[in-house]
């Protein structure tokens, strides 16, 4: 967390609020977030930008600026981009990181309670290595049910841990991972290898739509995750299996069974429904 859809909504946000946006102060007092830069070389290249655009990679939110670099910010378990005009909760700024000041009085912040997330300065060659070792944009129109049938089809390891490797599906998390093979029908633990073409294209189906589900609800939130205005996601209503162990499958009823053998993360799944 954040996965896929936390991330598109902060960039679209961010693309929304500040694209166009000069920024004219950067302040670092948690350097230990950075990566590929210290905070001293952080400032000066920062510092007379503007923000151009505002994107998402896999669960990267990027922002491209003015100067040519862009700016990757990984937020993990509990980091959030928060635009601050000055009403931003102050439990917020307490775990601020990096602070860049706007010309337009507003501050950008980036909060990480635990400091697990990571924020990144690169040129574009520098980027373009870096987002090529990514795999396939699961909401790409290019990538259908073949695609993900044959990427299936390469693996031995439990689909659940196929669609969650960012080298090969990029986006996808725990979350989103539950829900999409409860929805397919699809027993996590079995061997990627062995999904039919069938089973394949329904599980894409799922993973198109709850992906989409949660955009449109601006993500899931449990505790941390927080959109680009620090307002928190609705999609937690709807999850159907994730954080449900015990409780009954909406689908036949049937107790929900909680694990961590299949790829050491919390895997929930119906017994009965999925095979």
């Amino acid at each position: 967390m954040p996965e896929l859809p936390e991330t598109e909504t902060i960039a679209r946000d961010l693309d929304r609020q500040v694209t166009g946006a000069t920024i004219v102060a950067v302040a670092v007092p948690r350097p230990d977030v950075l990566r590929e830069v210290t905070a001293r070389v952080l400032r000066r290249r920062l510092a007379g930008a503007r923000i151009a655009h505002c994107w998402r990679r896999a669960k990267l939110v990027v922002l491209d600026l003015s100067t040519g670099d862009r700016l990757v910010v990984q937020p993990r378990f509990t980091g959030a981009l928060l635009l601050d005009d000055g009403q931003l909760d102050e439990r917020e700024r307490a775990y601020a990181t990096i602070r860049l000041a706007l010309d337009d009085g507003r501050t950008l912040i980036y909060r990480d309670i635990r400091r697990l997330g990571t924020v990144a300065l690169m040129p574009p060659a520098r980027f373009e290595r870096y987002v090529a070792a990514l795999g396939v944009e699961p909401l790409d129109p290019a990538f259908g049910a073949g695609e993900l049938s044959d990427l299936l089809q390469t693996s031995r390891q439990a689909v659940k841990k196929v669609l969650m490797d960012q080298r090969r599906l990029a986006g996808v998390g725990n979350i989103y991972a539950n829900e999409a093979l409860w929805r397919a029908g699809i027993d996590p633990s079995r061997q990627a290898r062995g999904i039919s073409p069938a089973e394949a294209a329904a599980l894409h189906a799922a993973i198109i739509g709850v992906l989409r589900e949660s955009i449109e609800a601006r993500g899931t939130s449990f505790r941390d995750y927080r959109d680009a205005n620090g307002n928190a996601g609705a999609f937690a209503e709807q999850l159907a299996v994730y954080g449900r162990a015990d409780r009954p499958c909406p689908r036949c009823g049937t107790r929900l069974v909680g694990t961590h053998a299949i790829d050491g993360r919390s895997t929930v799944l119906c017994p009965r429904c999925q095979h």
